[in-house]
C-alpha cells in the first residue's frame, strides 16, 4: 500500500510561464513567493537545484532541518532531494534561481564540475551564508541582468548558463579567502565521492570498511580524510546520512515507524529508535510531535 510522500517538485510544474525551458527558471522572489507560498510552506523537496538570495524581509527558512534567519544579502543553495520549508514575515523580497541537474551537462567538459563549489553539494553547514560585503553590488547587478534577459524573446540557454557560472565563480572565489589554507583538489574530490557512495547505499552499506571499498583506499586512510577535513569519522558520517534521511521520512504522517525502520533497513524497530535517540536525543515518534507542532505556526 502506497503512503503518503514530501511533495516533490520540478522546476515547471512551479511557474510554466516563467521557464525559457523545462531546466531553468530566474525570477524575482516577491512574485515568486505570491504564487507559491501556499504550497512551499511545508516540508517538500525539489527536483533541481534552487537558490534565492534575500535583499528585505524576515522570517526564517529550513533546510533540511536546520533553521536560518532571514537577513538581507543571505543567499541560499539546495540540491536535488533536500528537504525545506519557508515561514517568512512581512514583505520578502530578492532573487530565485532554479535549474535542473542537466542544465550545464552538454556545456561543461566535466560531468562533476559544480562539485568543486562546496555550496552545490547538499551540505548544509555550507549552503546557506551571508554575501561577502565585496560582492554584493556585483551579485545584485548580475541577477539584474538576468532577470532582464529572460524577458527578451529567443532566448538562448547558454547566456544564463554563463552568468550563473559567474555568479557561482564570484561567490567561491570571495568565500575562499576567507579559508586559512587551500585543500588539494585530490583529497575534495574524494571526500566528494564517499560523500555521492553514502548518497546511494546509506541504506545497505553501514561500514566504513564497506565504503573503502568501493573507492579503493583502506579504512584508516578514509578515516583520517574524514577527520581532517571535517572534524568527524567516516563511520559519523554515514550515521549522520542515516538519521538526515530518517527525519526526511518522519515527515509522511501516514508512514509508521515501523515501515520507516524497514526502509532503512534496521533489524527491528527498537533498534531503530535507539539509534536515533543516541542521535537525537529524542524518539522518532518525538520528533515527529515537534514537526507537527512547527507546521502549525
Amino acid at each position: 500500500m502506497s503512503k503518503e510522500k514530501i511533495p516533490v517538485y520540478d522546476i515547471c510544474n512551479l511557474t510554466k510561464d516563467k521557464c525559457i525551458t523545462d531546466d531553468f527558471l530566474v525570477e524575482r522572489f516577491h512574485n515568486y513567493l505570491k504564487i507559491h507560498y501556499a504550497q512551499l510552506h511545508y516540508p517538500h523537496r525539489h527536483s533541481f537545484y534552487h537558490l534565492v538570495l534575500f535583499t528585505k524581509g524576515n522570517g526564517f527558512h529550513t533546510i533540511d532541518f536546520q533553521k536560518f534567519k532571514v537577513t538581507p544579502y543571505q543567499i541560499y543553495f539546495m540540491s536535488p532531494g533536500q528537504v525545506h520549508s519557508w515561514h517568512f514575515e512581512n514583505n520578502v523580497e530578492g532573487y530565485v534561481i532554479n535549474f535542473s541537474d542537466t542544465f550545464f551537462r552538454s556545456f561543461l567538459l566535466s560531468p562533476n564540475y559544480l562539485e568543486r563549489f562546496p555550496f552545490l553539494t547538499g551540505n548544509v553547514a555550507e549552503c546557506c551564508f551571508r554575501l561577502p560585503a565585496s560582492i554584493q553590488q556585483k551579485t545584485h547587478a548580475l541577477l539584474e541582468e538576468m532577470i532582464k534577459k529572460n524577458e527578451q524573446p529567443d532566448n538562448d540557454k547558454d547566456i544564463f548558463r554563463i552568468l550563473l557560472l559567474k555568479l557561482f565563480l564570484d561567490i567561491h572565489s570571495a568565500r575562499a579567502t576567507k579559508e586559512k589554507k587551500p585543500v588539494p583538489q585530490l583529497k575534495q574530490q574524494l571526500l566528494q565521492s564517499f560523500k555521492s557512495l553514502i548518497d546511494k547505499h546509506y541504506s545497505t552499506l553501514k561500514l566504513p570498511k564497506e565504503y573503502a571499498n568501493l573507492l579503493h583506499i583502506t579504512p584508516n586512510h578514509l578515516n583520517v580524510l574524514c577527520n581532517e577535513m571535517l572534524g568527524i569519522t567516516a563511520g559519523k558520517m554515514i550515521r549522520d546520512r542515516q538519521i538526515l534521511e530518517a527525519k526526511r521520512l518522519l515527515i509522511n504522517a501516514d508512514m509508521t515507524i515501523t515501515e520507516i525502520a524497514s526502509m532503512l533497513n534496521f533489524e527491528d524497530n527498537s533498534y531503530f529508535n535507539r539509534f536515533f535517540k543516541k542521535s537525537e536525543s529524542i524518539t522518532p515518534n518525538e520528533f515527529r510531535k515537534q514537526l507537527n507542532n512547527i507546521q502549525n505556526l
